[in-house]
């Protein structure tokens, strides 16, 4: 076992988002979370990575408990997030934003042989890297994106919406990827809104609904199952 959500609950305020969220990750394994807008799938990324607390439960991580963690301490333990929407430094250049994603000092030193195997999964990096982030396109920007988290040398990546905005192209590349890092030894745990894509290359998915989990089953289960059909995938 990799990653637990241990009956998480995270409120803000008066509003509740999040309610008994208990799931699991294996090692070497995709996962999704699928659900529409608002169910809550960006706010347990974020608890994962230490950038929501949760109101009650526990993030267990390799045994380790995460609930108190600095969001640092869990990127240097091994887990890194892709934001939605990417978030580069766009007056940076590729490589830049690259290796600011080995900032800590374990990874930092590797950042040189770190940055080859990027390159060898995003071979137009290379021949970007001294181009401003700005001026890429939005598929080589999600590269990027990507890319950057990579460079933290992650046992477990996490990403929110890596689809948003790319063209059907860039799509199909972008779950290409999703396979080879899993192929490499990368657990991946994935949110995002493209049913279809996700729920084939996942091993097993979670499908929440106004802050909880009301489905879970392999990817290929939950392609057969009529509400998946009728909410998400228009069948």
């Amino acid at each position: 076992m990799m990653l637990t959500l241990e009956t998480v609950s995270v409120v803000f305020g008066d509003l509740q988002v999040l309610w008994d969220i208990a799931f699991e990750v294996h090692e070497g394994e995709i996962v999704a979370l699928i659900g529409a807008n608002a169910a809550g799938k960006t706010t347990i990324l974020k608890t994962i990575a230490g950038l929501v607390r949760p109101t009650r439960g526990r993030v267990m991580f390799e045994g380790k408990d995460l609930s108190h963690l600095l969001s640092h301490d869990i990127v240097s333990g091994g887990i890194c997030l892709i934001p939605e929407g990417r978030r580069l430094f766009p007056e940076m250049t590729v490589r830049e934003n690259l290796e600011l994603g080995a900032y800590g000092r374990s990874v930092w030193r590797e950042r040189a042989t770190t940055l080859e195997q990027v390159y060898k999964i995003f071979p137009v990096l290379r021949e970007r890297e001294k181009q401003l982030a700005r001026t890429l396109s939005g598929g080589e920007q999600q590269m990027v994106a990507i890319g950057r988290g990579l460079m933290s040398r992650p046992r477990l990546c996490m990403l929110d919406e890596p689809s948003l905005g790319l063209s059907p192209l860039n799509v199909r590349e972008l779950f290409r990827v999703v396979r080879e890092l899993r192929s490499s030894g990368t657990t991946v745990l994935l949110v995002e809104q493209n049913v279809l894509q996700t729920l084939t290359v996942a091993d097993r998915a979670y499908v929440l609904e106004n802050g909880r989990i009301v489905l879970e089953g392999s990817g290929h289960e939950l392609l057969g199952n009529s509400h998946v059909k009728a909410a998400y995938l228009g069948a």
